[in-house]
């Protein structure tokens, strides 16, 4: 996926307010000042640069969810420097630049089949959210689960309709990826990872109706989850990401790249795990070749042993130590009725940082 193209739709709905996001995926966050001045006008489908005519057509008949297309990259792209905040590559960002990723998404690695993943997943999030609390007019409820209502329950609320979330972002995020080569195949593979966790965290939420709180009749709809759930679902398939190799094979329109699991005594991916071809560099050390910012004057955590202590995050390079004073509330009170007053500490703490 092209990311390139989000950052100028980005500018154009928040009018240069900084936003997060990376490249190569779809669309670059980074905010282009010619294209800062558009905020206040209507969204030009022409006017953004880099659209192939798929992208264009689908903007210009669904211009009024391009918002939540944009507001739901925003979301994935900071769930993902939730779950990797303790690891040696956690998602920065590089202010005022188009690549704000830099070149750490370039190879075919773990940390681009997250990114995709979760950014998919975002955007079908968003437009499904977007949806069910009226923002369009040309979507709304999902009207489709009309099973046989159970003793006491009955369906009614409005259930959020996944299905068209997941198809805007399958329709315009993949439109890019139609080359017959291994990194098209692993960006559409994860992409479409990204937006079936959604499908697959879809659940029942009731709510009761009766007299004094009774619950004689339920009303029941379907919700998507907490987005931080889609997180750490698909933070665990980039930790057991597959592994795959690339294969050429001659067709009719040419050579034609596709991939393959690398170990055969290995169960094969599904179409819910995540999949790579390249080996991620380390991280330990500033590389400009490879996006790696390393890890000096990183926070560590001294009393973990995982990959978020001291010993892993810092490579072995040791780490300094400091003291660090802070204000916080303190010997609070409640006072009946109704109100809590506290006081103000001043607490030292120890901060331990990469050397």
């Amino acid at each position: 996926m092209d990311y390139h193209l989000l950052g100028l739709i980005l500018s154009v709905l928040f009018n240069g307010t900084k936003v997060l996001a990376g490249y190569p995926i779809w669309w670059s966050l980074a905010l282009g000042q010619q294209y800062s001045s558009l905020g206040s006008q209507p969204i030009l489908c022409g006017s953004i640069p880099g659209l192939v005519p798929k992208q264009l057509r689908f903007c210009r008949n669904y211009i009024e969810i391009m918002p939540s297309v944009a507001e739901g990259v925003k979301l994935g792209i900071q769930e993902c420097q939730h779950q990797f905040r303790g690891r040696r590559w956690n998602c920065t960002t590089i202010d005022d630049s188009l690549a704000i990723f830099g070149p750490v998404l370039d190879k075919a690695t773990r940390e681009s089949a997250f990114v995709h993943a979760i950014a998919s997943a975002g955007v079908a999030f968003a437009v499904t959210r977007s949806c069910a609390e009226g923002t369009s007019t040309i979507c709304g409820c999902d009207s489709h689960h009309k099973g046989p209502p159970g003793d006491g329950w009955k369906w009614g609320g409005c259930s959020e309709d996944a299905d068209f979330g997941v198809l805007v972002s399958r329709e315009f995020a993949d439109a890019r990826e139609n080359r017959p080569d291994a990194r098209s195949a692993m960006n559409r593979h994860n992409n479409e990872a990204g937006r079936t966790t959604i499908l697959d965290h879809m659940h029942l939420k009731c709510k009761c109706h009766g007299l004094s709180g009774s619950c004689e009749v339920k009303t029941c709809w379907w919700a998507q989850p907490d987005f931080r759930a889609i997180g750490d679902y698909l933070k665990d398939k980039y930790d057991s990401a597959s592994e795959m190799v690339v294969e050429k094979h001659r067709e009719s329109r040419g050579w034609v790249e596709t991939l393959r699991a690398k170990y055969a005594l290995f169960k094969p991916p599904t179409e819910r795990d995540l999949v790579y071809y390249e080996n991620s560099p380390n991280f330990c050390e500033p590389n400009p070749e490879t996006g790696s910012f390393g890890t000096r004057d990183r926070t560590c955590n001294v009393t973990s042993h995982g990959i978020d202590g001291c010993d892993l995050l810092c490579c072995g390079r040791g780490h300094n130590t400091r003291t660090e004073k802070r204000k916080e509330k303190c010997h609070c009170i409640f006072h009946w009725c109704c109100y809590v007053s506290c006081q103000e500490c001043i607490r030292v703490y120890d901060v331990h940082t990469c050397k």
